[in-house]
């Protein structure tokens, strides 16, 4: 991207799906920010799934502002643009090298979509200078096909979620009841640009090297619990504890980094309190378009953060075990076989790193 021609992208925005048209050159879009560049994070980051955050964590850029706003956000400091700090370009391109150096597993931008065309020029300018991981678009995927074609060829994978098939859901909560048929047109564009997952593994046999063997699934060690629903008996589970600053494994390093997915999709479902069947026409969608060509991260995390649920009661709790069972069991009556799903202490606030502009 083209320094010179960053203005012209932010005048009449049309970056997300809002297509406010606001000159965020002189004040902040939909997405409440500016094109000023603000980020509230930047770090190796362990609580990814495993094929992203390895054993040397996934270098995370937290960018402020958001273009959906979902009333129950658990970054809602940042996603309301309340923290972080002004940067650069030169600024952002030092970050990912910073990153590159600390060990890390790629680069992980983290609600990217009001920023593309100033991350696209600050890629250029690492890239110049020697940056050679894979790029992470950790999206909530809302944004224009215009957007997401501008990426081709800079994204190795893609991390989107797919929040809602209800409009009604998606209006009440994220303000977009369009949300599933974009989402749905996005995913599409994501996958003809990376197509299927590529592992280490993959990288390292097609170079005639010898390769640690992967467990069932391609799964590693991670705060995640993954189950191979490969197996019939479901016994195949693979965990550990994260912490901010590290991860606890006797994983072997090799063994990890061959687990590590170097191009592809995985898309990430968040389930909701109350929101089964809505839920599960999402992961039928998947599978039935996709087959086992994405993976699927079935999320159970969700926390309600009570300062701003007071005009949705229903949205005031945690998933239940048994809601979430039902998910999980659904998936697999289905045929889903590539997923990553969640147990034990997920839903904790403790699972949200702190925003305090660490590393930028």
């Amino acid at each position: 991207m083209e320094e010179h021609s960053l203005l012209s992208q932010y005048k009449n925005c049309r970056l997300c799906r809002r297509l406010c048209d606001t000159d965020r050159t002189r004040m902040p879009g939909r997405c409440g920010m500016t094109s000023q560049l603000f980020a509230a994070r930047a770090a190796l980051h362990f609580w990814e799934e495993p094929c992203i955050s390895g054993q040397s964590g996934s270098g995370a850029v937290f960018f402020s502002g958001c273009s959906l706003g979902c009333v129950y956000c658990q970054n809602h400091d940042i996603a309301l643009g309340r923290t972080g700090k002004a940067i650069d370009i030169g600024r952002l391109a030092d970050i990912f090298l910073e990153l590159m150096a600390k060990g890390a597993a790629n680069i992980n931008l983290v609600t990217p979509t009001h920023y593309v065309p100033s991350i696209l020029a600050a890629l250029d300018r690492a890239r110049a200078q020697g940056l050679t991981l894979p790029i992470v678009y950790n999206t909530g995927n809302y944004e224009t096909l215009d957007t997401l074609k501008a990426l081709e060829g800079y994204v190795d994978i893609y991390l989107p979620d797919f929040k809602y098939w209800s409009p009604e859901l998606a209006g009440r909560y994220s303000g977009a009841p369009d949300y599933a048929e974009h989402a749905a047109e996005n995913l599409a564009e994501m996958f003809r640009q990376v197509g299927t997952p590529v592992f280490a593994q993959d990288v390292r046999t097609a170079a005639g090297q010898d390769c640690p063997a992967l467990p069932a699934g391609n799964f590693c060690k991670s705060s995640l619990t993954e189950i191979d629903f490969c197996e019939p008996d479901l016994t195949e589970t693979y965990s550990s504890k994260a912490g901010l600053s590290g991860s606890a494994s006797d994983k072997d390093p090799d063994e990890s980094e061959a687990c590590l997915m170097k191009r592809g999709i995985i898309v990430r479902h968040l389930a909701l309190p109350g929101a089964l069947e809505d839920s599960k026409r999402i992961i039928a969608y998947l599978y039935k378009t996709y087959g086992n060509s994405v993976y699927l991260s079935i999320m159970s995390q969700f926390t309600p953060l009570s300062d701003q649920l007071a005009d949705f009661p229903e949205l005031d709790r945690t998933v239940t075990e048994a809601e979430y069972e039902a998910l999980v069991d659904y998936a697999i009556e289905l045929g889903v076989e590539n997923a990553f799903i969640q147990e034990g202490e997920a839903a904790e606030e403790s699972f949200i790193p702190p925003f305090n502009c660490e590393g930028v």
